[in-house]
């Protein structure tokens, strides 16, 4: 970082440091515990001659805790894959069950927000389109923070919320759904060509809050990938040119994805086409009637504590599907 012109691209330079504090995040723990290891050895050599019971049983509250910070650091090894530890595009789309659904993914937006700041992430809205009625029918944030990509790819899928609905003046129990979508945010260098001719490229005004410059005039972008049928959109930026700069990165992340679908079976099955948004399809239930779960259904993990996990609680839903893929790819081999 000291070298002349690294800060000459803030960008570049700021992706660099990213990944450098990524990799310190995994490499420095191991090189604590290492010291940890040798210094509890020597101490419980030491407590041994003495015949100090009182030391001992210290020392055993201390590897107790060595062993739980060893199963994290294991934990962080399963975040190996060379996207894991990049920033990432994160969505929410309300799907089947109209105005339940659009305030289902505003609960959803809700949770993660408590997530993303507990875990110090920072996060951008880039797009959103408010609901009808209630709620949001889409949102797509950018996420930055040490493995954010490998840590919330482990959401994708649809979210099925079971509850007494608000807006029914009958009090009568709904099902909605919504699905969770996540790219990694690739550098500018991506190998991936996307042609002129293969494009649109819309102008319009922001729908959201965002101020009065925002809404007066058309600068947010819409991009259409014609082979693919992709659309991505942005209108967070003033500018219109940050816009479109911005919307074109998601495109590249989606077409990289895409390609990596055809080459990886395993994949196309995290990132691929969902299905519809509704029931069938989903990986988690969070049943808040007439009893109180919320269930992996991928990995069978649930817990009964409903409000912790949707004030943002989800570390225990995201190591368990870590250690559950781990163990998939390697029955595969």
């Amino acid at each position: 970082m000291s070298k002349t012109g690294f800060w000459d691209n803030p960008d570049a330079a700021q992706s660099v440091v990213s990944q450098l504090k990524a990799l310190k995040s995994v490499i420095e723990p191991v090189e604590e515990v290492q010291q940890e290891v040798q210094d509890l050895q020597e101490l419980f050599e030491l407590a041994e001659t003495e015949s100090d019971n009182d030391e001992l049983s210290q020392l055993e509250d201390d590897l107790d805790a060595l062993l739980k910070r060893c199963e994290q650091i294991e934990l962080a090894g399963l975040l190996s894959r060379p996207e894991d530890m990049k920033n990432c595009y994160f969505s929410i789309h309300a799907g089947a069950g109209g105005t339940e659904s659009c305030d289902w993914a505003s609960m959803l937006l809700r949770m993660y927000s408590r997530y993303f700041e507990d875990h110090k992430y920072d996060f951008k809205e880039l797009d959103i389109t408010p609901g009808e009625e209630a709620g949001i029918r889409s949102i797509t944030l950018r996420v930055s923070g040490s493995f954010a990509f490998g840590k919330l790819s482990c959401e994708t899928g649809v979210h099925r919320l079971v509850r007494i609905s608000p807006f029914d003046a009958n009090k009568r129990r709904h099902t909605s759904f919504a699905a969770v979508d996540v790219m990694p945010e690739f550098d500018e260098d991506i190998d991936i060509e996307i042609k002129d001719d293969d494009i649109r490229i819309d102008f319009y005004r922001a729908s959201g809050a965002g101020g009065q410059h925002v809404n007066k005039t058309s600068s947010a972008v819409r991009i259409t990938h014609a082979p693919t049928g992709i659309v991505v959109q942005c209108q967070n930026e003033r500018s219109q040119h940050n816009n479109r700069a911005q919307a074109m990165k998601m495109l590249k992340a989606k077409l990289y994805m895409l390609e990596q679908q055809k080459r990886d079976a395993q994949i196309a099955k995290l990132y691929g086409n969902k299905g519809e948004i509704a029931w069938g399809s989903q990986i988690r239930s969070y049943v808040l009637q007439p009893y109180q779960m919320i269930k992996d259904h991928r990995t069978d993990f649930q817990v009964g504590n409903v409000e912790a996990v949707l004030d943002g609680d989800l570390d225990e839903f995201i190591e368990s599907y870590l250690r559950h893929r781990a163990k998939t790819n390697q029955n595969k081999k």
